[in-house]
């Protein structure tokens, strides 16, 4: 006898024999056993989650030979006829390769007699959406008002294209995609049934590659039965999988977090000899980045047996939450932009530069302070990273305590050895306001900017007149995330030592601790001193912001204004009947 594939020697003969499933199995067993009959069913849900196989196990529970029940014998000739395919009133109709109204009433007039053998006609049109506009109106009445000895089983992957007319005369069940623990656990049944060895591991990875498929599952067990010489190892489904195995993402954050520039485009250039596609690389680099942030705020959404469930943790527990958001966002806009770079490698790895480069840039700019009152770097950066972090080791300043420290030994040792403090991980982080996506949206044509003095530098402190608007648009028009927090404050009052700032309830989110102290660290660099920034919220009225909307709703009136007063846009609209699309005048400046 030739070898018959898991996926259909393990196909479900029995409600109880479906797994992940139950809400469909319980709805459609307690109809069977109150003999509450409906004449149409639709099942929908992705490729490989059972909709065939329900509607086989429907029909013989229809026509077993010991009556309506939701446990068929499978031993009478009407289970084993339809097990094989062969039992001539159940029908299995492909609607993608019979989706005309020819193959529908044909069908259609097969229904109005009598079954040769069974209890019940039951037809099964697999891919229902397949059909077209004529097909589906020819079925409309009889699906509503079939014979009492018609049903219907409909199935499709596509639910949104079957017409309301045909889902309103049906009952809906979804299917859902199976989870990782469900499809692993049916695979060590099967794989100890077939007394075949494996390996835990390999089966999660062959789970987590199905994607919710328990048919993708089996697919790939035999793949990996031969791949593997009858057993089923995780190297070998590794191996086998390929561009599947993510081993190379985790690889870059280790990098990137250790600050290893030459370590990063060393295993870009082993994905591009690998043929791994850069662009879905990004792409699964920031699902990556997700189930990192879940991590760190419910690491029990992580699945306990998940492979890298220890090395999402441990990753979540090196990075902040603020950086873990930049990160994706600068992800998804490097995914978007991929196609506008000179080549696919190019823009992966200036992707991967700016990830970098923000990692060195978002570092707390003070460096804590140990016991013995000297201050404790961050972790140390590898020798790898020498070009990308010489030039953005360049573009620093010092912190106060690490200038107060180089005053005493030289200006030559402040020049020579900078020193950059790295942030430590925050256990939360507030949510990021949509004025700081929009700046994001900016990142590839600013520049990565100097990060800002944490302390006030030794220079002489800075005379002000009090224009809060010119000090945000000349001095702190680079902090850029920060920077919209400054445009939405007022100021109400400034002396040597004290700022105050409004912000009103709207712009509330705005002002994280994160952000003030750092529009504080701004502020004590430009005016030499120490400032005591304080915010208070309230009815704001004069923000630069605010100021900003209103110059351009002016600009806006007077380039209206002109245009209608324009003679020859006057002789326009008498003489040819011209209109004006308001929103096509654009002020010139």
């Amino acid at each position: 006898m030739s070898y018959q594939v898991l996926a259909r020697k393990w196909r479900p003969k029995s409600f109880s024999s479906l797994v992940g499933q139950d809400h469909v199995v319980q709805a459609l067993s307690n109809a069977l056993s109150q003999q509450r009959l409906h004449h149409a069913y639709l099942f929908t849900g992705t490729r490989g989650v059972g909709k065939t196989t329900l509607s086989r196990i429907l029909a013989k529970s229809l026509n077993c030979a010991t009556g309506i029940t939701a446990t068929p014998c499978g031993t009478c000739e009407a289970c084993l006829a339809i097990d094989i395919g062969r039992y001539v009133d159940y029908v299995e109709m492909d609607a993608a390769s019979n989706r005309g109204i020819a193959d529908m009433v044909s069908l259609l007039e097969q229904a109005i007699y009598a079954p040769s053998s069974g209890r019940f006609k039951v037809y099964m049109i697999d891919e229902v959406h397949m059909l077209t506009k004529e097909a589906f109106n020819a079925m409309l009445k009889t699906l509503e008002e079939p014979p009492a000895h018609v049903k219907f089983i409909l199935a499709t992957t596509d639910p949104q294209k079957v017409p309301v007319t045909i889902l309103s005369r049906c009952l809906q069940f979804n299917l859902r995609q199976m989870a990782s623990s469900t499809i692993t656990a049916h695979l060590q049944d099967i794989l100890g049934q077939e007394q075949l060895p494996f390996e835990a591991p390999a089966l999660q990875l062959i789970a987590r590659a199905a994607n919710g498929s328990m048919r993708d599952a089996l697919s790939l067990t035999d793949q990996a039965i031969a791949y593997g010489n009858q057993s089923v190892r995780e190297s070998d489904v590794r191996s086998m999988l390929g561009a599947i195995d993510q081993s190379y993402l985790y690889e870059l954050l280790h990098a990137l977090i250790a600050s290893d520039a030459t370590r990063l485009l060393h295993i870009a250039q082993q994905m591009e000899s690998r043929s791994i596609g850069f662009e879905s690389a990004l792409n699964d680099l920031a699902a990556l980045l997700h189930l990192l942030a879940v991590a760190q705020y419910s690491p029990q959404a992580i699945a306990d047996d998940h492979p890298e469930r220890q090395t999402l943790l441990d990753l979540a527990s090196q990075l902040s939450a603020e950086m873990l958001q930049l990160y994706y966002q600068i992800c998804i806009l490097g995914h978007r932009d991929i196609g506008l770079a000179p080549d696919a490698y190019a823009g992966f790895t200036m992707t991967l530069l700016r990830l970098l480069a923000f990692k060195a840039d978002a570092m707390t700019p003070s460096a804590p302070t140990s016991s013995n009152g000297g201050s404790s770097e961050g972790p140390s950066r590898s020798n790898g990273g020498g070009g990308a972090r010489a030039a953005l080791a360049n573009t620093r300043q010092m912190s106060a305590s690490e200038s107060n420290e180089a005053s005493q030994t030289g200006a030559a040792a402040i020049a020579s050895a900078p020193v950059i403090a790295t942030r430590p991980a925050q256990a939360s982080t507030p949510a990021a306001p949509r004025q700081a996506i929009a700046a994001l949206e900016q990142i590839p044509q600013q520049s990565f900017s100097a990060p800002i003095m944490a302390q006030a530098s030794e220079s002489a402190p800075v005379a002000w007149d009090g224009n809060w608007r010119g000090l945000v648009e000349n001095h702190l028009s680079k902090l850029g995330l920060v920077r919209a927090l400054a445009q939405n404050c007022e100021l109400v009052s400034f002396d040597a030592d004290t700022m105050t700032l409004r912000i009103s309830e709207a712009h509330k989110h705005l002002a994280s601790a994160n952000y003030l102290d750092k529009l504080n660290s701004a502020l004590s660099s430009h005016f030499g001193r120490r400032l005591k920034l304080n915010i208070v919220t309230g009815q704001e009225a004069n923000t630069p912001a605010r100021q900003q909307a209103v110059e351009k709703a002016e600009l806006q009136d007077q380039a209206t204004e002109a245009i209608m007063a324009d003679r020859f846009v006057q002789g326009l609209m008498q003489e040819m009947g011209a209109t004006i699309i308001p929103n096509s005048i654009k002020p010139l400046h």
